[in-house]
């Protein structure tokens, strides 16, 4: 058997036992498998950075020491090729000779070595005859010996050379960020993505905090949270749904440009855009409005276009180009279901009409929902996945909005906008309602929604009441998904931009 190959998956377990009697034969001749330290002098990228042209054949005096994980091995009598990986994708070739290493190395490196072990080697940098940037080995570590074997390769249905299944990819990360570049791509995305975001914050004197996960009430917004229980108090809880309502609690307290990014949990269906764990960003401004949170929410996407991209052009998985460029569109959620329907849809459309037009697009509607609710229902499948530009859609009705103020010219609707991209809702807004008696009512008749059996309907919270009672100035406020952003400017779904989304068990 050649053990430098990659095994089928039913070879799993006797190249598991290969790899432990390896291991063990290492260790029973004095050589560590799992050293503590190495001599490195330079990683893989620095060798090409450094020695961007060696002419074929050529070998240098200059002497590096290097370390990666095995990708590739070709043994073959006095000489042995093996390609070196970096966690970042980086790759470079080590050329093992018997000139070079002696017979006693180069031996045990064809006997002690597997595909995705991590080696140490220290040589002359140089060019194979080919032209190849190498390093030209005369000494050579096991770094860490790996027991698995790296998945084996395969044609998918499409013809397509694969590693590993959509499904394993979510699964065993680990696997994907070693043999899939753009994988690895979405990590080092996703961190310039954040440092843009914190940048633009910071520019515009916004503060980051952070606010408690655990929570005694579930609020600032409408989802079914998950429960738990903290033993120490014999008390349950829940996991928050939103930021919302202690940042607004910092606002009251003077911190007039807040914001926080972190994780939220949805106790909700999980798909190509929803994940029941999911990263948000939500940010508050005293004396602003929803159409400043408007600008600052399009300020945020095209500095982090630019910053992570280099233009406001991004080019999506499927190899066609977006634009998040210039100004984006502005529609009127009622207007633009009315104009849809062919028939004009406000505030005063009686319920059993709202049902009628739900049962023609084949929309159930739930029992406990209110008018608002049904609206938004018909205008998300009707409306808002065929909005392919970036598209703010404002005026809310009061009943889905309890958090929000009224809007100043349009009875019945709030100041809220709908930020969609691609037909993905990717961030929401308000100018906030600063009122706490009506805050309080509001409140109080989510509360008889969530009693007649409404799982997504707030809670009373006191605190928070008591909180808005003190004095909250007139403010705008944004939350928006971050995973939801990076789905906007590469085209991949919710899981790819997680680094490790949670999956339902096998």
């Amino acid at each position: 058997m050649n053990n430098n190959s990659v095994s089928a998956a039913g070879d799993m377990p006797e190249q598991i036992k290969i790899r432990k009697e390896k291991r063990q034969r290492l260790i029973c001749a004095g050589r560590d498998p799992y050293p503590v330290q190495l001599p490195i002098t330079h990683t893989l990228q620095e060798v090409r950075e450094e020695y961007p042209q060696v002419a074929p054949g050529e070998e240098l005096d200059d002497t590096v020491a290097v370390a990666g994980r095995v990708m590739l091995m070709r043994p073959s009598g006095k000489i042995a090729f093996v390609s070196l990986q970096a966690g970042d994708g980086t790759r470079l070739q080590v050329i093992f000779s018997l000139t070079n290493v002696g017979r006693e190395a180069l031996d045990a490196l064809k006997s002690d070595v597997d595909l995705g072990d991590f080696i140490f080697a220290k040589g002359h940098v140089g060019a194979s005859k080919r032209g190849e940037l190498s390093v030209f080995a005369h000494e050579w570590q096991m770094a860490s010996k790996a027991i698995r074997p790296l998945p084996k390769t395969f044609v998918n249905e499409n013809g397509e050379e694969m590693t590993l299944s959509e499904e394993t990819r979510v699964r065993k990360r680990h696997l994907d960020l070693i043999t899939r570049q753009s994988a690895r791509d979405m990590i080092r995305i996703r961190a310039a993505m954040m440092r843009s975001i914190r940048r633009t914050f910071e520019e515009r004197e916004f503060i980051e905090i952070e606010t408690p996960i655990l929570q005694t009430l579930h609020g600032g917004a409408a989802a079914r949270p998950f429960t738990t229980h903290i033993n120490a108090y014999d008390q349950d809880l829940y996991l928050r749904i939103a930021t919302e309502l202690y940042l607004k609690r910092a606002v009251v307290g003077g911190v007039e440009r807040v914001y926080e990014i972190g994780k939220n949990f949805r106790n909700e269906g999980a798909d190509s855009s929803h994940s029941p764990e999911f990263s948000a960003m939500e940010a508050y401004q005293a004396y602003a409005t929803y159409d400043t949170m408007a600008q600052l929410t399009k300020d945020l996407i095209q500095n982090a276009a630019r910053d992570v991209f280099g233009s406001e052009k991004v080019t999506l998985a499927d190899g066609s180009e977006y634009d998040l460029g210039g100004e984006w569109d502005r529609i009127c959620l009622y207007d633009s279901l009315s104009q849809t329907l062919g028939e004009e849809i406000t505030v005063e459309t009686p319920r059993a009409r709202l049902c009628e037009i739900a049962a023609l697009h084949g929309i159930k509607v739930k029992d406990y929902a209110v008018n608002g609710k049904i609206v938004e229902d018909i205008w998300e499948e009707l409306v808002g996945d065929k909005l392919y530009r970036p598209t703010f859609v404002r005026d809310f009705p009061e009943d889905t909005s309890p958090l929000t103020r009224y809007h100043r010219s349009k009875p019945g609707l709030t100041e809220k906008w709908d930020l969609y991209i691609r037909g993905v809702e990717t961030a929401t807004a308000y100018s906030e309602l600063a009122d706490p008696v009506i805050q309080r009512e509001r409140l109080t008749a989510q509360s008889l929604e969530a009693a007649n059996g409404d799982p997504e309907a707030m809670q009373l919270d006191e605190d928070f009441i008591e909180a808005m009672e003190q004095g909250f100035p007139p403010s705008g406020g944004m939350g928006m998904g971050i995973d939801r952003m990076l789905m906007a400017m590469t085209g991949l779904g919710i899981r790819e931009t997680i680094a490790f989304p949670f999956v339902k068990q096998s």
